[in-house]
């Protein structure tokens, strides 16, 4: 998971917000940006400041900046939606995820055929996900990132943040099972058998894929030869060697049978 979170660190492509800020692909509803309350050249400038401030990592100032520029500029104008977007990555860089979600929620429910609609989905997953920090917390703001994800693959499945959406997911995943490894674990130690082969089912049944699940499926194996299952161990053996034939500590759980070993 190290890897996702130097992922959900990273924000939308400068490139990206420039073309929206000044309007490109702005859609249906989108307005040439006019100032309400200050003349365009003065709103520019808190722009372009809340930029500067934004770039050496002043949250709060770069927040309180683009806050202003959302107030001065019509709520549907391409500007206000960057300032908007960018108000969320500064509540996210102070670490404020929940108030980073909100914002980025607010961006792609109100302006949703924003050139930013999607990434800000992608955002607001990245900000819950970011609020579980270990496998063996509780995961409801991880199962509130998987399906704010899944929503952005709904929704928009062609634009470009769909495919690190099913990244997220795969990261995602790879920590559920782990977190599911470890209370299996936690029943082994007890000998808890029936409550351990539980979990080490439910491994193999939704994150076959995880990169623990071949260790879970050794850990069934165990489980089963304690109890005396042989007819389930054989078949659990069966499958790791049709679907995880490298799997280390596979010949010692599961010897092959002698007439296989016998045959030419």
């Amino acid at each position: 998971m190290t890897l996702l979170f130097r992922r959900l660190r990273q924000t939308v492509p400068l490139a990206l917000l420039l073309l929206a800020a000044c309007g490109g692909g702005g859609g249906p509803g989108a307005v040439t940006p006019t100032a309400e309350g200050l003349a365009r050249a003065q709103v520019d400038t808190l722009w372009f400041r809340a930029m500067r401030e934004y770039r050496k990592g002043s949250w709060s100032k770069a927040a309180t900046l683009f806050e202003r520029v959302t107030l001065e500029v019509p709520a549907g104008d391409s500007l206000a939606i960057a300032a908007n977007f960018y108000l969320a990555e500064s509540y996210f860089g102070s670490r404020n995820q929940l108030q980073a979600a909100r914002q980025f929620r607010k961006v792609s429910d109100d302006f949703p055929t924003s050139p930013l609609a999607a990434e800000a989905l992608l955002r607001a997953g990245d900000a819950y996900a970011d609020l579980w920090r270990r496998p063996e917390l509780d995961d409801s703001y991880a199962q509130t990132a998987k399906a704010t994800y899944q929503e952005l693959l709904n929704r928009y499945p062609d634009a470009p943040p769909a495919a690190r959406a099913r990244m997220r997911i795969a990261d995602l995943e790879e920590w559920f099972a782990v977190k599911e490894y470890k209370a299996a674990q936690y029943y082994l130690r007890l000998k808890a058998y029936d409550s351990a082969i539980l979990y080490l089912k439910d491994i193999a049944a939704t994150y076959p894929r995880a990169s623990v699940t071949p260790t879970a499926l050794l850990r069934l194996v165990d489980a089963y030869r304690s109890l005396g299952y042989a007819e389930d161990r054989r078949e659990t053996c069966g499958y790791i060697r049709r679907f995880h034939p490298t799997t280390p500590g596979l010949e010692a759980a599961c010897p092959a049978p002698r007439d296989s070993a016998a045959a030419p």
